[in-house]
């Protein structure tokens, strides 16, 4: 199958790499960037905080850009979103590793479960745009936190005919979509460039409901069984 990657570098990289290994032929169109505020993650390190939360490998991007600014944060508590980010945590060093089951409010109902971390706010280190859902629980449960905006994701211009040239050589049997801002990214696209999503491509392959959401109603959204790119794969 040809397969359209729409996640940004370098995390497409793995995506495609991983496609290939399963037969497909992968097709990168990364629609978002992430812009790395390092400068605000070190100063969000030097307050007190219990325990880290990050719900995104892009966070753990940045934390590992802070060198060894990082040695004395690795055996704090270090709450992560689901395996993925989980994964990448741990490469940098992490060894308290506690792993959701892949959205913010799950998440948050393991934070609050654990109920043995000092009292100090939790330090979640986060992007923009981004969804509320964990810390929306965390203040159901009145958990306090400071949500710090380590990293912005920004859209990268493609060139007017860059959908009609891809189209032209053959359009993807699937489109894989990680995230609710890439999908209206990728709508917006379409959009500007005159083509009719459902013509594009027979198959949008979605992380979430609310990534789907984002999609035109006349296409074929399947979404997986559970926020990952295992599940995600699946659908193929």
């Amino acid at each position: 199958m040809r397969v359209l990657v729409t996640r940004p570098l370098p995390a497409a990289e793995a995506t495609a790499r991983r496609l290939e290994a399963a037969g497909h032929q992968p097709i990168l169109l990364p629609l978002m960037r992430a812009k790395h505020l390092t400068a605000v993650a070190t100063a969000a390190l030097e307050q007190p905080f219990a325990a880290i939360v990050l719900t995104s490998a892009e966070a753990v991007r940045v934390l590992a850009a802070l060198g060894n600014k990082m040695e004395k944060h690795l055996k704090t508590p270090c709450f992560c979103v689901g395996e993925a980010t989980a994964r990448a945590a741990g490469e940098l060093g992490f060894t308290d590793i506690r792993v959701g089951d892949g959205t913010g409010e799950a998440l948050a109902g393991l934070i609050v479960s654990a109920g043995t971390l000092p009292k100090q706010p939790l330090l979640y280190l986060t992007g923009s745009p981004r969804s509320d859902g964990l810390e929306r629980t965390l203040r159901q449960h009145g958990v306090e936190h400071r949500a710090v905006e380590c990293y912005r994701m920004e859209p990268i211009a493609h060139a007017p005919g860059a959908l009609h040239d891809l189209a032209q050589a053959g359009r993807p049997d699937a489109v894989l979509l990680y995230s609710r801002e890439t999908a209206r990214r990728l709508t917006t696209l379409l959009l500007q460039a005159g083509l009719d999503a459902a013509s594009f491509a027979p198959r949008y392959l979605c992380l979430s409901a609310a990534v789907a959401g984002a999609l035109p109603g006349n296409v074929m959204s399947q979404i997986a069984a559970k926020p990952d790119e295992e599940n995600l794969f699946r659908l193929l």
